[in-house]
């Protein structure tokens, strides 16, 4: 979740923003305002930084093995017998359009 450090830090500013005959509620409005805006975020669904930053080494790692494998199925593809004559014979299945 959020660090908390980041919810006190943004009450604090909200609160500091106030006029000075509000300040007397300060104590109470502190507490309030935190609970509700943890409440808000937790509505949220939202992941921390680090859990972003492990994601999307997952993904990096899984496009590049996804490169390598395309690859290695091209190269394949062009050693198996017969693959000119199988891609001649897809390009003749291909219907032709008139432009």
């Amino acid at each position: 979740m959020i660090d908390p450090k980041n919810f006190d830090d943004l009450t604090k500013r909200f609160v500091e923003a106030l006029p000075p005959s509000v300040r007397q509620f300060q104590v109470e409005m502190e507490k309030n305002l935190h609970a509700a805006l943890q409440a808000t975020f937790a509505k949220l669904d939202l992941v921390t930084r680090e859990e972003f930053e492990v994601q999307q080494g997952v993904l990096a790692r899984t496009r590049a093995k996804l490169e390598e494998l395309e690859k290695q199925v091209a190269e394949l593809e062009g050693k198996a017998p017969g693959s000119k004559r199988r891609k001649a014979a897809d390009k003749a299945a291909e219907p032709e359009t008139d432009g």
